[in-house]
C-alpha cells in the first residue's frame, strides 16, 4: 500500500489514537491559524493547524509535546507571538523561542518523510530566518537524534516513523 505523504488526516489520526485518551489532547486541521486551545471539564484540549498545512500540524505538535504541564492549562500555552511584521529586534526574541519547535518539527518531518523548512514567520517584513537560528536549530536537532527528544514527541516520532517510514534510518541529511 503507498501511503500519501502529505494527507494531514494521517497525522490526525496517530496523534489521537496516542493522545486523546492519554493526554486528553486532540489535534483539528482547518483553522483559519495555528492554535493550541486548553481544556476545559468538558472539552479535551485542542490543538488547531492551518487549514490542511502538513507542516502546520507539526510545528503546533512540537509545542505542544515541549509544554510543560502548567503552559498546557493556558490557551496557546501562554507564549508570547508579535504577529508577521517584526521589527529585527522581535525576530531575534522570536527565533531564541523557536529553535527546540522547529528542531522537533523537523525529527517529525523526516519521521514522515515530508520536507522541513526553517521558518522565520515573518514574511511581510521581508525577513528569513537567520544563519545563526538555522544554525541553533540544527545542532538542537543533532542533539534530539542523539540523546532523544521529550517523550511525547519521541511517542509522536516513533508512531509516525513506524506508520511513514517502516523501520527506515533517520538522519539530518535526508532532508
Amino acid at each position: 500500500m503507498v501511503i500519501n505523504q502529505t494527507d494531514p488526516r494521517h497525522l490526525v489520526d496517530i496523534f489521537d489514537r496516542l493522545f486523546l485518551n492519554a493526554e486528553n489532547t486532540k489535534l483539528e486541521m482547518g483553522a483559519a491559524e495555528p492554535f493550541y486551545k486548553a481544556a476545559t471539564n468538558k472539552q479535551p484540549a485542542i490543538i488547531f493547524a492551518r487549514e490542511d498545512y502538513f507542516s502546520s500540524a507539526l510545528h503546533e505538535i512540537a509545542h505542544w509535546t515541549i509544554a510543560g504541564e502548567a503552559r498546557r492549562l493556558i490557551d496557546d500555552f501562554g507564549y508570547w507571538y508579535e504577529p508577521e511584521g517584526r521589527t529585527i529586534e522581535q525576530q531575534q526574541e522570536f527565533e531564541q523561542v523557536e529553535v527546540k519547535p522547529q528542531a522537533i518539527e523537523w525529527l517529525l518531518s523526516l519521521a514522515c518523510g515530508h520536507s522541513f523548512n526553517f521558518s522565520a514567520d515573518n514574511v511581510s517584513a521581508g525577513i528569513d530566518a537567520s544563519l545563526s537560528f538555522k544554525k541553533a536549530v540544527t545542532q538542537q536537532a543533532e542533539y534530539y537524534l542523539r540523546y532523544g527528544l521529550p517523550p511525547r514527541a519521541q511517542q509522536f516520532f516513533d508512531a509516525l516513523s513506524e506508520f511513514f517510514r517502516k523501520g527506515e534510518a533517520i538522519s539530518l541529511c535526508s532532508s
